[in-house]
């Protein structure tokens, strides 16, 4: 029974009461109406207080995707605060269950970083996945290592020469290729990695079709700041 409902009755009910009291001893008449009305107010405060409703739970916040430009923005500031004279070396996308990689977006995104002052290389991971076995939400640094100028995977680059994001990236490997691959298998992972080609002295994006590089069905390079397709590397 609603509360309303429930109010009405009891007040027809109270002044029931009323009557067949009156009906028998007009002289308590007073004393009885002011319990009454006594009552009465009571049943009226008591629908007076709105029913609580639950608290709605908050909704699940889906992933969110980024490009590889976008995420490296937002890791480059932790970067610097580790050092000052931090140069990127590689950008590279990581393949989660709620990330493929296509149209050039990822749930996780990973920038590694040398420091000739301190002597070390460190990675800083971005997370907007809710993959269980993915990183938190948001950025967090990796472990640090020790850095060689001289070892061809840790070559540093500018980041003026990045001015063709990844989605870019993956338009022209789709014109290469990459658009027979996903047609065949739309669940195909695609992965990006960016770094700098010390043979020919540019910034590459390699668009990789494929859960790895070792295991891939088909590479695309292409120019990181020219987008112009370079070659299929496989």
């Amino acid at each position: 029974m609603k509360m309303q409902d429930f109010v009405k009755l009891r007040t027809f009910e109270v002044a029931d009461a009323a009557k067949r009291l009156y009906s028998r001893n007009p002289a308590s008449t007073k004393i009885s109406s002011a319990f009454l009305f006594s009552i009465l107010a009571l049943l009226v405060a008591c629908n007076s207080n709105p029913a609580t409703t639950p608290e709605a739970k908050p909704e699940s916040k889906g992933p969110e995707l980024v490009t590889g430009r976008a995420a490296f923005q937002k890791v480059f500031i932790a970067a610097r605060s580790y050092a000052a004279d931090a140069k990127p070396f590689r950008i590279e996308s990581t393949p989660t269950t709620d990330g493929d990689g296509h149209d050039g977006k990822a749930a996780v995104w990973r920038a590694s970083f040398a420091s000739a002052v301190q002597r070390g290389v460190k990675p800083f991971i971005w997370s907007g996945s809710n993959a269980p076995d993915a990183p938190s939400r948001g950025v967090s640094p990796g472990n640090e290592d020790l850095y060689n100028p001289g070892n061809a995977s840790t070559q540093v680059f500018d980041v003026a020469f990045l001015k063709i994001d990844s989605d870019q990236a993956f338009e022209a490997a789709q014109k290469h290729g990459g658009d027979k691959i996903l047609e065949k298998d739309p669940s195909t992972l695609v992965l990006y990695v960016c770094d700098w080609n010390h043979n020919t002295n540019e910034l590459v994006w390699h668009v990789i079709y494929g859960a790895s590089r070792d295991a891939a069905k088909l590479t695309v390079a292409v120019n990181a700041t020219t987008g112009e397709f370079i070659r299929v590397e496989k």
